[in-house]
Parts: C-alpha cells; structure tokens; sequence
C-alpha cells in the first residue's frame, strides 16, 4: 500500500511539472494567443515548436469556438477602450507573428470557415519575399506573404495588420535612432500601404519589450497596443503605460490539454 501511494505520489508530482493544473484559473484577462507558422514542420527542422499542423489548429479553433470565445482584432479592442462598443463576454486575440505565406494558405482558410479574426504582424521589408533574419542553417528559408494576399485577407473584415518592424532586428541591441527608425517607419509604411492606422506592434524576439527606453519608443511612435512574447494573460482593462501585452505562445508540440491550460491558466508548463 505504501508503495503503490509512493508511486501515485511520484506520478502526481511528475504531472504537476509538466503541466500547470494545480495553478488558479485566470479571470477577468483576455486570452492572446501567438502563433508563427502554419503547417508541417520541414525536415530536420530546429524550430519544429513554431511551426502548429493545420489539424491542430482547426482543433484549437474548435475549442475556442465551443467554448463560446469570440476573436477579436485591435480596432474592436480599441472601440471598446474608447467607449464605442463593449467587448464580447469571452474575447480572444489571435496573433500571428512575421507575416509566413502559410499564414494565407493554409491559416486563412480556417478562419473563413470558423467566422474568426486574426492579426498578423508584419516585417515590412520581407513582404514577398523570405524570412531573411533566420539562419537557413536551422530551418530553410519560407515565402512570407504578397501585397494581393495581404489586401484579400484585409478585405475579407477577418484579418487586421500590425508591425513587426522593418527587418526583424533585435530592438535591444540597436543604437536608439535605429530603432525608433524601426518602428516609426514600418508604421509609416504600412498605413500607407494599407490605408488604415497600425495600432499593433509586436517585439521581435520579444526584445526590448520590458525594458524601458525600448518600450517607450514603441509607445512614441503611436502604436496603441504593443504585445511581448511573456507567458500569460493580461488582465482587463489593460493599462497601457503599465507593461506589454502578454501573449500565449501555441507550441507545435502543445496537445489540447496544453491548449486548455494555457486558456485558462495563463501557462501550460515550465
């Protein structure tokens, strides 16, 4: 008996690494989930925990639906901060980190077919063309998406833009003229691109986004929301000047026990 307790002793406390069930469920925060790529991951791939299957994404769809989540972009966001219109009851922010050409093919369809919106931050000056601050040693480079497919997706009501700078630098590291260039100008370029105010901003590699000089320029350069890669929820209302957005990262090897911790505990695992 005493061994049998031992090893359901060993057992609980082996789940409660892994796995955050013992945490508090999370209340009055919306949930911002932060995907990358959308597909199978390539061979001998080093990056496989950003890369989310097709099959697993219509999954993470089908809960957030069943569970009565309503996506939301940065405009409704915003009309609820400003007193035009109230947030749904259980909002959700799907994001999209560097603009993939997978984000279109295989991420767009999905959400047409669920009626859900999603942001996409975008990496102005690898618009057509690849991922060009990866190292192709650890992953080959990806197709990032076209202007048409950027237009359609924007036209469609369901997808909203946001920055992701110009080249993807390590704001961290930059000399301050060039990372207020950084910002300032993919904001620039992007409005007149697109013809609406980029009120998203996500730090490459979350850099910068807690520290404080980083972040102001951010907050300069007039984006309304910037959002981290910290895990967690922020609880609502957010307060802008008080810390980045937190956002969920939805890891390529997360199943849905995964996915249900990370909605309603703010974390998964260690």
């Amino acid at each position: 008996m005493i061994g049998e307790l031992a090893v359901l002793g060993a057992i609980a406390a082996g789940l409660s690494a892994r796995w955050n069930w013992w945490r508090p469920a999370v209340s009055g925060g919306m949930p911002v989930l932060m995907y990358h790529k959308i597909g199978d991951y390539p061979p001998a791939s080093e990056l496989k925990k950003l890369w989310v299957t097709t099959a697993d994404f219509r999954k993470q769809l089908e809960y957030l639906r069943d569970h009565g989540y309503t996506a939301i972009d940065f405009r409704d966001w915003r009309d609820a901060e400003t007193g035009i219109k109230p947030l749904p009851e259980k909002p959700v922010l799907i994001t999209f980190d560097d603009g993939y050409g997978n984000n279109y093919d295989l991420a767009f369809p999905l959400l047409k077919e669920f009626g859900m919106k999603a942001c996409v931050f975008l990496v102005y000056e690898t618009i057509e063309q690849h991922n060009a601050w990866h190292d192709p040693k650890t992953e080959p480079w990806l197709k990032m998406l076209t202007w048409a497919q950027i237009k359609e997706m924007q036209d469609s009501g369901l997808v909203e833009f946001g920055s992701h700078t110009m080249r993807h630098r390590n704001l961290a590291e930059l000399p301050l003229d060039e990372l207020k260039w950084e910002l300032a100008e993919s904001k620039k370029r992007l409005e007149e691109k697109l013809g609406r105010e980029m009120l998203g901003f996500a730090y490459p590699y979350g850099s910068g986004a807690y520290r404080a000089d980083v972040r102001q320029s951010a907050l300069d350069a007039g984006y309304r929301f910037d959002f981290s890669i910290k895990q967690g929820i922020s609880v609502l209302p957010w307060v802008r000047g008080k810390e980045a957005v937190k956002r969920l990262l939805i890891r390529g090897d997360d199943n849905m026990f995964d996915f249900h911790l990370n909605m309603t505990r703010g974390k998964a695992r260690f």
